[in-house]
């Protein structure tokens, strides 16, 4: 009996350590349910000619081999060939706290990813450390580019985003990730570790995610404070050595703070616009306006927090409010793919927007930009030149 119970067990533990993580997250990261959406001639035409790129995808963070089309999540290789994107920002979670509410999270209110590393066999230096897992996480997108440079090229300055550019302009059928953070807890409270993950790849930095941190205030925490001294420190350091601060996820006194203390443009990488859809996920129009004004560049989000309706109507009435808000130089997309959201299509899907665009009578030069057009000029100005 002592066997048969030891047996029993290891098998429920090879089950829950096999199955569990891809189960894990088709709960997690779902595609609603719909139709077959219908996209006119012009539409796929006019898709097919575009530069298209996303701000922000958390697809590192899941066990999925990113080459392989996958029935699971939103994000991989295939699918984004398939929705012709041309440039990805893969942004690294390394911490999570229960529930994530809008409104209001304890920094010390349990951790999902500490649960999620044990469960998908990450190294046990990511289980305590969270430089760590966003290494890991950098290294496991290093390791698709090296076993398939003709599929994926990792860009890290703005030569290369020139160079991608070329090369899919020559029929070239390679994409391009980025390497960003999803707030810089990952920094394990060192300000060094911004140098160790600049040479890892990142070039993209989120300052807070769903609570407080050393840096300053969470728009989800529970102080609502600005910079702190180290977060002062953390955020000109990132800017002299060419890491680009993103501000999704700040409180709105660090975004303030940021604004006047920053010498470079800022990111907002995966967000709605509040007066479009009043949710405690978007800050002030306000703070849009000075965002923009500084040369920044603004996501959108596909989900139901940041666009109140999570539809493709519902998206290109909020990109269409945030052009009549900042302007169209100043729009992008910023689905938040594969980062526990239920959206209305995945990455192959897109031609729904530019479908969705020309019926809304954007016009093709609004098209362009916003579905990518706007993305590249701004990391091929922003990035590190070489």
């Amino acid at each position: 009996m002592r066997r048969f119970i030891f047996v029993s067990l290891a098998l429920f533990l090879m089950v829950a350590v096999y199955v569990a993580p891809a189960q894990l997250e088709k709960n997690m990261n779902i595609v609603l349910p719909h139709a077959d959406y219908l996209i006119s001639n012009e539409a796929e035409k006019l898709h097919q000619t575009l530069t298209i790129g996303d701000l922000h995808s958390d697809s590192t963070l899941w066990a999925r081999n990113l080459l392989e089309k996958s029935d699971r999540g939103h994000v991989d290789i295939p699918r984004m060939r398939e929705g012709n994107v041309a440039l990805q920002m893969f942004t690294s979670v390394t911490k999570s706290p229960r529930g994530q509410n809008y409104a209001k999270n304890s920094a010390e209110a349990g951790d999902n990813i500490t649960l999620l590393a044990v469960v998908q066999r990450w190294p046990v230096e990511t289980w305590s450390s969270l430089t760590a897992r966003a290494l890991y996480q950098a290294e496991k997108l290093h390791q698709f580019e090296f076993s398939a440079p003709e599929e994926l090229m990792i860009v890290k300055s703005g030569q290369q985003v020139r160079e991608l550019l070329r090369r899919r302009k020559a029929n070239d059928p390679i994409v391009g990730g980025l390497l960003g953070i999803e707030g810089s807890h990952a920094l394990d409270g060192k300000l060094e570790n911004i140098q160790v993950l600049y040479d890892a790849g990142f070039r993209m930095m989120g300052l807070q995610h769903f609570f407080d941190n050393r840096l300053g205030g969470s728009l989800h925490g529970e102080s609502g404070v600005g910079l702190t001294d180290f977060g002062s420190q953390t955020v000109k350091q990132m800017q002299r050595i060419g890491v680009i601060v993103d501000v999704a996820h700040s409180s709105e006194q660090v975004v303030k703070d940021v604004l006047q203390l920053s010498t470079a443009p800022l990111i907002v990488s995966h967000t709605g616009f509040y007066g479009n859809c009043p949710s405690d996920r978007n800050i002030s129009d306000e703070l849009m306006v000075s965002i923009a004004s500084a040369g920044g560049i603004i996501g959108v989000g596909y989900w139901d927090a940041a666009v109140c309706e999570a539809t493709p109507q519902g998206i290109i009435k909020a990109i269409r409010y945030g052009i009549g808000l900042v302007g169209v130089d100043h729009v992008a997309l910023g689905s938040d793919y594969d980062g526990s959201i239920a959206a209305p299509f995945d990455t192959s899907e897109l031609a729904v927007l530019t479908h969705e665009m020309l019926e809304a009578e954007f016009s093709i030069e609004e098209i362009r930009k916003v579905m990518g057009g706007n993305m590249m000029r701004f990391f091929e100005k922003n990035l590190p030149s070489q």
